[in-house]
């Protein structure tokens, strides 16, 4: 009997305690109401042959529009000199991994590039110049509120035709790249 009494204890004391201790939806979502899911994706066009590397240092976004300090890094995952001629047709290089953002209207998304952006002319690699007269942070405008609860899948077109020319005054390759961009929303 003594044994049963303790079990009866034990099973109401866990009763109490389940009960007390349950959480109710709201409690469980740990307050991720506001995020948004992006990932960013990189092809390029051109009717070129040689071979076009750009220096990819990350892929960030405007969400303000005061300063031009609102600009916020998506941590690129494939960083440094990428073959990006390569990437016509269907090949895309993923630059961003569904990273998860606050919901906010974005403005811009760039891609900033660093200092080893080059080309193959004839197995001869020429410097292709994005500080002096091209643009290490070539940016599309957005104008899209990313909402919550939402994935974004962003695809980046760098047209390698439009992007590249020739300063003869400087006689160098000048890279001042023209960015499409394609967006696509799904909600989860």
């Amino acid at each position: 009997m003594k044994h049963l009494h303790t079990l009866k204890v034990l099973v109401f004391t866990f009763i109490i305690l389940t009960s007390t201790m349950s959480c109710s939806k709201e409690d469980t979502d740990n307050g991720n109401t506001s995020i948004a899911a992006v990932s960013v994706s990189l092809k390029s066009t051109t009717e070129d042959s040689n071979k076009v590397y750009l220096d990819i240092a990350d892929v960030q976004i405007r969400v303000k529009e005061g300063t031009a300090n609102d600009w916020v890094s998506l941590e690129a995952i494939n960083t440094g000199a990428q073959n990006i001629s390569a990437l016509n047709n269907d090949a895309q290089l993923q630059l961003v991994d569904f990273v998860e953002i606050e919901s906010a209207y974005v403005y811009e998304i760039r891609i900033v590039l660093g200092d080893n952006n080059f080309m193959d002319i004839n197995q001869t690699l020429v410097s292709l110049d994005v500080t002096d007269k091209g643009s290490d942070t070539p940016s599309n405008l957005v104008h899209t509120a990313f909402e919550a609860n939402h994935i974004y899948d962003i695809v980046l077109d760098l047209n390698l035709d439009e992007s590249i020319s020739y300063n003869a005054s400087d006689n160098m390759m000048v890279l001042n790249p023209k960015l499409y961009t394609e967006i696509r929303q799904i909600e989860y």
